[in-house]
């Protein structure tokens, strides 16, 4: 232990300890307010708590202030950057706010429990078990977080094991139509009373069997026309990877069709006006309100069906071959 005089003449207790392997230094207090035996006491319960393999840094951090559960989830801020938009935050968040926060959101977080996980996850587990298993694995990466700032030594979801017991999770599929009806449902959209754009933006999600995110934010430095492709890129694309997707000659009509209403208003290829893109649900929105029994991504499995029946393509090639576009509309 040493004392620690600053330019400015203030002083304070400094004691270098061996922490765990590393030479570390710790404050002890100004000599104002610690006495010099008062000090020595600290420092000696430092030593034997050393010894004992522990760290009287991370004691101290937690003495100073412990974070609650609603403060930690500021781990969603180190997740944001590899996240591919902010679609992904809001339901990070929104998932603890529902089913996390009512529960432990005032706790610190080196006071949550497995059991405080049981009673949030136990409702979940088998009645809605995709929301459950989000739910675990987002409740995991803030306690995780605390374990790394050492405000807690372990995680308590590693603690839950097979106690809430096995899954039964069943595959729940797309509501998708049979693709012999699909022209009947392309028809009857474009009779609808729905905004321009979205009609053309449905067939279009349609005829290249793209995933609705692909399609709305869709830009027009993407599309070849010449080429008759449409390019969507890594950042945007489900499997990480640059996809080319073929254009047939309804495809392209649809994009001068859009190029007609809007212009160049801005860089998306379907907005509802301004060069804004829609809102998320707005194809899920059209498709109820029309009494169609399907929701936008369940058109690829009505492409799937129509190549698997229609035509000799390979599985892993359907997407990807030009000659194939679908002529079922």
């Amino acid at each position: 232990m040493y004392l620690f005089v600053q330019p400015g003449r203030t002083r304070s207790w400094i004691q270098r300890l061996l922490i765990r392997g590393r030479r570390r230094e710790l404050g002890l207090g100004s000599v104002a307010l610690v006495p010099l035996a008062e000090a020595r006491e600290k420092a000696l319960a430092n030593r034997k708590l050393a010894r004992q393999g522990g760290d009287p840094l991370a004691e101290k951090r937690r003495a100073e202030g412990i974070p609650t559960f609603t403060d930690a989830w500021r781990v969603l801020e180190q997740k944001r950057a590899g996240w591919r938009g902010p679609r992904h935050s809001q339901e990070w968040i929104s998932s603890l706010r529902r089913f996390a926060f009512p529960r432990i959101g005032k706790v610190p977080v080196s006071e949550v429990t497995s059991a405080d996980l049981l009673e949030i996850l136990t409702p979940l587990w088998h009645r809605k078990v995709a929301t459950a298993k989000r739910v675990r694995q987002r409740l995991r990466a803030v306690l995780e977080w605390a374990v790394a700032m050492e405000y807690r030594i372990d995680n308590p979801c590693d603690r839950i094991g097979p106690v809430p017991g096995p899954q039964q999770d069943v595959t729940e599929h797309m509501q998708a139509v049979p693709h012999r009806e699909a022209a009947r449902v392309i028809r009857r959209v474009r009779a609808s009373a729905a905004l321009p754009a979205a009609k053309l933006a449905l067939e279009f999600l349609v005829l290249t069997a793209a995933r609705w995110g692909e399609v709305r934010w869709a830009e027009w430095k993407e599309i070849d026309r010449s080429g008759r492709v449409w390019t969507v890129p890594a950042r945007r694309a489900k499997t990480n990877r640059r996809q080319q997707v073929p254009l047939c000659d309804r495809a392209l009509e649809i994009l001068d069709a859009a190029e007609a209403l809007e212009g160049e208003a801005g860089p998306l290829v379907f907005t509802h006006g301004g060069g804004k893109p829609f809102h998320d649900s707005v194809l899920r929105r059209l498709l109820r309100d029309l009494g169609v029994a399907a929701v936008p991504h369940g058109f690829r499995s009505t492409f799937r069906d129509w190549a698997g029946e229609e035509t000799t393509i390979p599985r892993c090639s359907v997407y990807c071959v030009p000659e194939i576009s679908p002529k079922v509309l």
